[in-house]
């Protein structure tokens, strides 16, 4: 069982787990910044983590949910705000206040989508096969 599939794991549980990872994921991101990625790696790299992150925070709210359908829904949330990005709005907001930044982004850039695809799609095939999410027994 998956934090996000129907069965015997409840959901208490798998939101306790998902949130328990969000943490760790958190850290993994504030990790690679600090250590630094080299330079064509490391923007991909952050948005695969954020779209991996949306997953985790929707798997949080939708725990009994299919986990290609928290996938899809993360991938969906992350390419609305890269598409917003085109609007200019969230660089308005973002010179309002500056933490923004790291959930609107400011610059449009299509290569990105393909890491939130990379990064929805990663969580949710490591959330299915992960045995630390089965119930015990």
């Amino acid at each position: 069982m998956s934090i996000t599939s129907r069965g015997s794991i409840t959901a208490r549980r798998a939101r306790l787990v998902a949130a328990a990872v969000v943490v760790v994921a958190v850290g993994l991101a504030v990790a690679t910044r600090v250590v630094g990625l080299p330079g064509a790696l490391a923007d991909p790299a952050g948005d695969a983590m954020y779209a991996a992150l949306v997953y985790l925070v929707l798997a949080c709210c939708a725990p009994r949910a299919r986990w290609w359908l928290v996938a899809a829904l993360a991938f969906g949330a992350c390419a609305a705000v890269e598409v917003a990005q085109l609007t200019g709005v969230p660089a308005l907001l973002v010179a309002q206040w500056s933490p923004l930044r790291y959930v609107l982004g400011t610059t449009f850039a299509a290569p990105d989508l393909v890491a939130y695809a990379v990064g929805a799609a990663g969580a949710g095939v490591v959330d299915r096969l992960s045995p630390a999410r089965r119930p015990p027994g």
